[in-house]
């Protein structure tokens, strides 16, 4: 077995521009397997890892959908909840640890010369603990500002930075939104982008001053919000709280589902969006690694290709081994170990590089660095088959040949 491996190495050597670019299409291959699985795996953990940052624990009841000329809006955009269902939430459900209501609009936000369109949240004072975000510097409004309506604001770090400059001491600072003048009164911490939304670039207020303020829009029941986020005590209570929520709010908007009537509200859960992501992520890797593993078959065909061409040229060489005593099964070894070695090689090139890749990309793009050792040992026995497959026909054609007709060939 070493002369033959040591023989398979020679050849491979004598013919080193071919060797290379047979190699080529297994070394993308392998590279994509690792690389693609890697940032998947990464990018997986990193978003698991900001949601579970806002708490596994919350709840998110969402107001109904409106229609406008017969087709139906996104969840929130009808008045459906009110600020009193939040206070009932809180009152009546049990588990429940805190509750927070909230409206959303973007709006017009100037600062000197900077104009931007930004994403404005009115809360209350318990936002910060349900969405476990807190001011990195300054404050958070107290109760007595949501109570006043009064005008003042807290920045996302990226909105501070967008509006302010990069790293500007934000407190004190007036801005305009929506043409009314706010103070500035703290920065939030650093969360990163979630889904479609990122807290970062998010400006908040008082709940009761956005109402007044930018939105103006009452419900005829009390004051209209976009959204509820409620807060339980442990994780295993959320279904519980879940289900109570639901039943209280048919309750309270007169909602009878047995008359076939539907609820103009939405709940989520925030397991269920984790999972869900999660479920979705692990899709797209495996897609990626599916088409990757194209790269690999086309890789094995190169191996095959070149093989025969080998066998071909080396028609008189065969010839020669067999008139001394060579046997077909050492023929057959030999080009098959050829063809392994191909693989081996470019597997290992391969998987070098695709965890170079992935190491370059969680630091370029601030994700977690995860290598799964079973996508190295998936990619390097896959090449092992393609090699052993694609050199099959080849080494069974030179271990048929007739000595004397190879000896004849040119």
């Amino acid at each position: 077995m070493v002369e033959i491996l040591s023989m398979a190495l020679e050849a491979l050597w004598n013919n080193k521009l071919r060797t290379l670019l047979t190699m080529l299409g297994v070394i993308i291959g392998i590279t994509a397997v690792i690389a693609v699985t890697a940032i998947g795996q990464g990018t997986q953990k990193s978003t698991e890892q900001q949601l579970q940052s806002l708490g596994t624990d919350i709840l998110q009841v969402q107001s109904g959908a409106a229609r406008s000329g017969g087709v139906r809006q996104g969840s929130g955009s009808a008045t459906t909840l009110t600020l009193e269902d939040a206070q009932a939430i809180a009152q009546e459900v049990l588990g429940v640890d805190r509750v927070s209501a909230f409206l959303q609009q973007n709006a017009q936000v100037v600062y000197a010369g900077n104009n931007d369109s930004m994403t404005i949240i009115g809360t209350d004072i318990n936002y910060p603990y349900v969405r476990n975000t807190h001011p990195q510097t300054g404050r958070f409004f107290n109760q007595e500002e949501v109570d006043s309506a009064k005008a003042v604001a807290i920045l996302g770090p990226t909105a501070r930075d967008e509006l302010l400059g990069t790293g500007s001491n934000a407190e004190g600072a007036q801005i305009r939104i929506a043409g009314e003048t706010y103070d500035v009164i703290g920065v939030m911490e650093t969360k990163g982008a979630q889904g479609p939304q990122n807290p970062d670039e998010q400006i908040y207020i008082p709940l009761t001053n956005m109402s007044a303020r930018l939105v103006g829009n009452n419900a005829v029941k009390g004051l209209a919000i976009r959204g509820i986020y409620v807060k339980v005590k442990s994780q295993d209570l959320l279904d519980a709280a879940q289900y109570q929520t639901t039943n209280l709010l048919r309750v309270r908007h007169g909602i009878f589902p047995e008359k076939g009537e539907t609820d103009d509200f939405r709940t989520v859960n925030s397991a269920d969006i984790i999972e869900t992501l999660t479920s979705t992520s692990k899709l797209f890797t495996v897609m990626i690694v599916a088409v990757a593993g194209i790269s690999l078959i086309v890789g094995g065909i190169g191996i095959a290709n070149i093989m025969l061409v080998s066998v071909v040229e080396r028609t008189r060489e065969i010839g020669i081994r067999k008139a001394i005593g060579a046997t077909g099964t050492a023929i057959l070894t030999q080009f098959l170990a050829e063809a392994v070695v191909i693989a081996a090689m470019g597997g290992v090139v391969g998987i070098c590089l695709g965890v170079a890749i992935a190491f370059a990309a969680s630091n370029l793009f601030k994700f977690p660095f995860v290598i799964s050792p079973w996508s190295i040992l998936f990619g390097f026995g896959l090449t092992f088959v393609i090699g052993l497959l694609a050199g099959v026909i080849p080494a069974r054609n030179a271990a048929r040949l007739d000595p004397i007709t190879a000896l004849r060939s040119d």
